[in-house]
């Protein structure tokens, strides 16, 4: 089977796992702030694909404060370089302390990597991770094979798929 294009070896999401898993996210991170009683200050997410994750994360967390970082570093589905274009507010971000960094998955790290560097002291969580990036992430949820390509909720159609190994 080696024909097959490398993100055809697809991991479908539907808006009740994101769900699900976004909450076992959450979970994981309760109770772990540096703030009274395990709280955080703020979460920021990685737009465009942490926001779903970020805003159930700051929901079931009690987090009021949510902002954004804007990094692109994926044209159509080849990655480029990862570069910020919308920064969060900089009086709450400061080195980091005390804010959640969330987003959907870490693939190579790159787009992490850049976060980190501004905020150091910022915890990382993703939903998913793939094993090249997964040393960027603080807490996650899923890992799942480098070669895997995740289909997200708000990137798919209903439609007919053909079957992994091809027809009958």
């Amino acid at each position: 089977m080696t024909d097959r294009l490398p993100h055809e070896k697809g991991f479908h999401v539907s808006w009740d796992q994101l769900h699900r898993d976004s909450r076992a996210l959450a979970w994981r991170l309760d109770g772990r702030g540096p703030g009274e009683d395990g709280a955080w200050k703020a979460v920021v997410a990685i737009t465009r694909g942490g926001m779903a994750p970020a805003m159930i994360a700051a929901r079931e967390l009690g987090i009021r404060t949510v902002d954004t970082i804007s990094v692109k570093s994926y044209e159509h589905q080849n990655q480029s370089g990862a570069k910020v274009l919308k920064a969060p507010d900089a009086e709450m971000m400061g080195d980091g302390t005390g804010i959640l960094v969330v987003d959907d998955l870490v693939d190579t790290g790159r787009t992490l990597e850049l976060v980190r560097e501004l905020y150091p002291n910022a915890h990382f969580a993703t939903v998913y991770a793939k094993p090249m990036g997964n040393k960027q992430v603080d807490t996650y949820v899923t890992e799942v094979s480098q070669d895997t390509w995740i289909f997200f909720p708000w990137d798919m159609a209903l439609q007919y798929v053909e079957p992994y190994r091809g027809k009958d």
